[in-house]
């Protein structure tokens, strides 16, 4: 059970904009094979979407307080940010697996008002393929 919890928080913590390396603690897992492929790929992708969705409540809530000093983003980069967003819309969910800027689409997506059940989505799918894909590449090495 302390497996599934190490890598549901792993993959949760990976997922919003703390560093962490929750393929690690997956491979880690499928190495050891003493857990069905299935579960692991449940607990690591629900981890990752939920550390996601945390991403895309923060966006939605922060963004209230862009006219504050200590918000993150410059009045330029908000609106450079809905531009981009606006061209791909939540399409750009589909790269919210990857590194340096998956973690920031899905703020972008919260602070511009994606709704939840289209980011949750589409967010499901980018993540539930990333380690789908990392176990159809390391399960053939066992």
């Amino acid at each position: 059970m302390i497996s599934y919890v190490v890598l549901f928080l792993s993959a949760l913590i990976a997922a919003t904009l703390v560093p962490m390396q929750s393929e690690a603690v997956l491979v880690g897992l499928l190495i050891a094979a003493d857990k069905p492929l299935v579960w692991l790929l449940v607990v690591a992708t629900t981890g990752n979407v939920l550390g996601a969705v945390i991403n895309w409540y923060l966006g939605h809530v922060l963004v209230q307080f862009q006219d504050r000093a200590w918000f993150p983003a410059s009045e330029t980069q908000l609106l450079r940010a809905k531009k981009w967003y606006g061209r791909y819309g939540r399409w750009s969910l589909l790269g919210s697996w990857l590194p340096v800027v998956g973690d920031p689409v899905t703020v972008i997506a919260g602070a511009l008002g994606e709704r939840l059940f289209p980011f949750v989505l589409m967010v499901t799918l980018a993540k539930g393929a990333r380690y789908l894909f990392l176990a159809l590449i390391t399960v053939p090495w066992l």
